[in-house]
């Protein structure tokens, strides 16, 4: 491969994200300077935090026209400049939408092998995992027989908050966004039930699965969703706020749940950031990694093929169309 082809942030989006909001480049490919790496892209995570980024309201930063787009990926080694990496070793790093990237080692991690495929360490075994476990068990802190609800309960993370809470013997409600995405939620991944807020009465039917109240609430989307949970916290609930779905694609910030809900509830509520939680990252891969191979844990990719399908991709998770975990597979 002679080039190094690259996806850029072509214009600022305006609402939903759009194929021609962005535009493929090709450069030289660069030997590694000392204390760096050039890989061969294999795998590439899309998510939705990157439209945050775009919007410029994200904490790890901004994405301006003109820039590479950020994200995810797991590598394979062609060339080192330091005695710490060797050819063919696998490293993830956050080296964006490029396939053959130089970077330096002090942003790249080797994949340790656990023994499953190598696409789940960008979803279940990488950051949503991570997301998933320690927003759950250390922030939420589920306790037996909790009635947790879960909204995004296909994607990447609320799947898996599902699938712990049930193997910390909790009941689960999960919230997704069609008949299709419903199905695989009960049962494929075992949760007691999930809504279809596009086609049922989100209110009614949380009140419905949630007679006594929500003990634990994982929110990944905010807007109405939230609104509507918030509305039905048991006494001395737990609510994590985790993702801002409902509002990515907007330009402009909406309003909030009314606070009373949470007073009358005397809920805690707290917000997820990943970043905070390193120091769990061995432990949630041991502990998951284990959970697959009992079979406890089940999960779902929605793999492309082709760096340059990545706008179409990044296009269809905005809108919602993703089944699981959105990837990109680059190379073999």
């Amino acid at each position: 491969m002679t080039f190094n082809t690259k996806i850029l942030l072509k214009t600022k989006c305006i609402g939903e994200p759009r194929e021609s909001d962005f535009e493929e480049v090709k450069e030289a490919i660069k030997d590694p300077k000392e204390g760096q790496i050039r890989c061969e892209s294999l795998y590439l995570s899309l998510d939705p935090y990157l439209r945050g980024k775009i919007n410029g309201r994200h904490i790890s930063g901004s994405i301006f026209p003109g820039d590479l787009m950020a994200g995810e990926a797991i590598s394979r080694v062609q060339i080192s400049n330091d005695p710490k990496f060797n050819e063919g070793d696998l490293v993830i790093s956050h080296s964006g939408w490029q396939s053959q990237p130089i970077i330096d080692v002090t942003k790249a991690n080797k994949i340790i092998d656990h023994g499953i495929p190598i696409s789940t360490y960008l979803g279940i075994m990488g950051m949503p995992g991570l997301t998933a476990y320690a927003g759950l068990l250390k922030l939420a802190e589920p306790k037996d027989k909790d009635v947790v609800l879960v909204s995004a309960a296909s994607g990447a993370v609320g799947s898996m908050v599902g699938q712990i809470a049930k193997i910390k013997n909790c009941r689960v409600i999960g919230i997704a966004g069609s008949d299709k995405k419903c199905d695989w939620v009960t049962k494929v991944a075992g949760m007691d039930n999930c809504i279809n807020y596009k086609t049922e009465n989100l209110t009614e039917k949380i009140k419905d699965y949630c007679p006594k109240g929500i003990d634990i609430y994982f929110d990944n989307v905010g807007g109405e969703t939230l609104q509507a949970a918030m509305e039905q916290l048991a006494l001395y609930s737990r609510v994590v706020l985790c993702g801002l779905m409902a509002q990515y694609n907007s330009n402009s910030m909406p309003t909030g749940p009314n606070p009373a809900w949470t007073i009358k509830s005397r809920a805690t509520v707290k917000g997820m950031v990943v970043y905070d939680h390193e120091d769990q990252r061995e432990q949630c891969m041991s502990d998951i990694s284990k959970w697959i191979k009992d079979g406890r844990i089940q999960y779902l990719e929605d793999i492309t093929k082709g760096l340059g399908k990545a706008p179409e991709a990044f296009s269809r998770l905005m809108r919602g169309l993703n089944y699981g975990k959105t990837i990109i597979k680059i190379n073999d």
